[in-house]
């Protein structure tokens, strides 16, 4: 009989382990060295309005670095992040570098926005902050209406997105949001970042400063505008609508301000302005990219969800953690796990009510060896 006992409840602890990893196994979707690439970063990922998955990466020829000859590649999955199709090249503009992905779906349309920055691959971010490049960082937009399957050549948007004086510039990465309350419900807004010059400035040994902004379309698309900008010491970030009913929007930065911490800056006017930004005390940083998105509104007696993904580090790029917050970001009482490893950028999607899934850079020796999928439960309240 002990015996017996014994075997059922090994056979149930086995089950409930299968169940866990079936539930929250890591799917790689690109991996350093393959096909015609030496690495992939930059990822990011949205939801098709036909329900499909489309994730995007800069598939780096030359090596790990943010200059060279880099196109803009995709990959959709059918089945919540399970298995992924063949790549596809989105963007090649020869040796030059291509990348920054940040998509938005309009949600009346149907049609994916795909925000995008382009430099000369000879051109590097030092220099091109400096401002002793060959040229500059140029901003574009791409689209599709058919969930991904085709899209449109990318046009330059660069005149009215960016301010002249600004050297380097980042769309995303990640991805953009459409405001769903509030007198400028329907908006897009792309979260961005930039170098601009400062002569008091002291981030990475240079006389500039880095700044978050906002880019944003009131027309569906159509056209691009420059929004509110974030300083001083902010960098990459993503942004999310507070569920108040007014459209309030808060951007979620990368710091350099050396506290370990990421910034929150809030605007009540659609991404036009900002607040100054301030520390979120939980959300500790080694200073990279992070994701934010809303996963689910406030219904009812169901709180609101906020997913947050980033390396959960002060000191290093490891241990990427997904936190929850069940009342706008106020504070993030729950987290979970999902790499102990190297891991470094992050893009978080919502698959259904129950689960959400987050693509990541993450690897055993270097963060960089993999992109990977990995599906999650969300934590109640």
């Amino acid at each position: 009989m002990k015996l017996l006992r014994s075997c059922v409840l090994t056979c149930l602890l086995n089950l409930l382990t299968v169940h866990a990893v079936a539930d929250e196994a890591k799917v790689a979707v690109w991996t350093a060295g393959e096909g015609d690439y030496h690495s992939y970063r930059i990822p990011s990922v949205i939801k098709a309005a036909d329900g499909g998955l489309l994730a995007f990466c800069e598939a780096r020829k030359n090596g790990l670095g943010d200059a060279g000859n880099i196109d803009l590649v995709m990959k959709r999955s059918d089945n919540q992040g399970a298995t992924w199709g063949p790549q596809t090249v989105v963007w090649d503009d020869g040796a030059n570098t291509c990348g920054n992905p940040c998509p938005v779906l309009d949600e009346s349309t149907g049609t994916i926005w795909l925000l995008l920055t382009k430099n000369l691959g000879s051109d590097h971010e030092s220099d091109i902050i400096h401002k002793r490049a060959k040229s500059t960082r140029t901003v574009w937009v791409m689209s599709s209406t058919d969930n991904g399957a085709t899209w449109s050549e990318a046009k330059d948007i660069t005149a009215s997105t960016k301010d002249p004086e600004w050297g380097w510039y980042a769309t995303g990465p990640g991805v953009g949001i459409q405001i769903k309350a509030g007198s400028y419900k329907g908006r897009l807004v792309i979260p961005c970042d930039h170098s601009y010059d400062d002569p008091e400035g002291n981030v990475r040994k240079g006389p500039f400063g880095y700044g978050a902004h906002a880019v944003y379309s009131e027309d569906h698309g159509v056209t691009w505008k420059m929004g509110g900008t974030i300083r001083p010491h902010s960098n990459e970030c993503q942004i999310f609508e507070v569920a108040d009913g007014k459209g309030t929007l808060v951007m979620n930065s990368r710091s350099y301000f050396g506290r370990a911490r990421r910034t929150h800056a809030v605007s009540t006017d659609g991404g036009l302005t900002f607040s100054e930004p301030v520390d979120v005390a939980e959300l500790l940083e080694p200073v990279c990219q992070g994701s934010v998105i809303r996963h689910r509104w406030p219904s009812g007696d169901k709180p609101g969800l906020l997913l947050f993904s980033n390396p959960a580090n002060a000191k290093s790029r490891v241990d990427l953690t997904v936190k929850f917050s069940f009342n706008d970001g106020a504070d993030w009482p729950k987290s979970k796990l999902l790499h102990a490893g190297p891991s470094a950028y992050s893009c978080l999607v919502s698959l259904s009510e129950q689960k959400a899934g987050c693509l990541y850079e993450a690897g055993k020796k270097s963060a960089y060896e993999t992109i990977v999928f990995q599906a999650f439960h969300v934590e109640a309240k």
